[in-house]
């Protein structure tokens, strides 16, 4: 279909999904999810939920792939709101280089949100920040989704 992937293509979120990632705050048989690394300066803490079978994007996604990556969104953003005490959340998801994609593993954003956050009318930090400065917002989200 519409892939961009490179044939000799190191996937990160594969490395990641075989790895205990200390930044890594959920895990099912089908899905994960973990502190981004990329940073936007009024959302601090926002996720990466990613399904761990590899598919470039949206439209290789199998549809019980994308439940699956959904039933983790809904988790994560109702404990995300109520451990971050953020007003709301925002998803958002890129397919292909004229979307915004740039990691050639589907993938799904979601964002704390916050009154005048203005997170569509900022950029994200130039450097990836650390994993042990991601260590606090993973292990807060780690500690209350184990209380369910």
């Amino acid at each position: 279909m519409h892939n961009h992937q490179p044939v000799d293509y190191h996937c990160p979120f594969c490395s990641l999904s075989a790895e205990q990632a200390p930044d890594v705050v959920y895990r099912t048989e089908r899905v994960f999810a973990l502190v981004s690394p990329r940073w936007w300066p009024n959302n601090p803490g926002h996720l990466l939920i990613i399904p761990i079978a590899h598919h470039e994007n949206l439209y290789d996604l199998p549809a019980s792939e994308g439940l699956a990556v959904f039933e983790a969104t809904r988790l994560l953003a109702r404990t995300m709101r109520r451990v971050y005490g953020c007003d709301g959340v925002s998803t958002r998801q890129h397919n292909e280089p004229s979307g915004g994609q740039d990691v050639w593993h589907f993938h799904q954003h979601l964002f704390p949100r916050y009154p005048h956050d203005n997170l569509y009318g900022t950029s994200a930090e130039p450097e990836w920040l650390p994993s042990h400065q991601r260590q606090e917002f993973a292990t807060k989200l780690r500690a209350a989704l184990n209380q369910h």
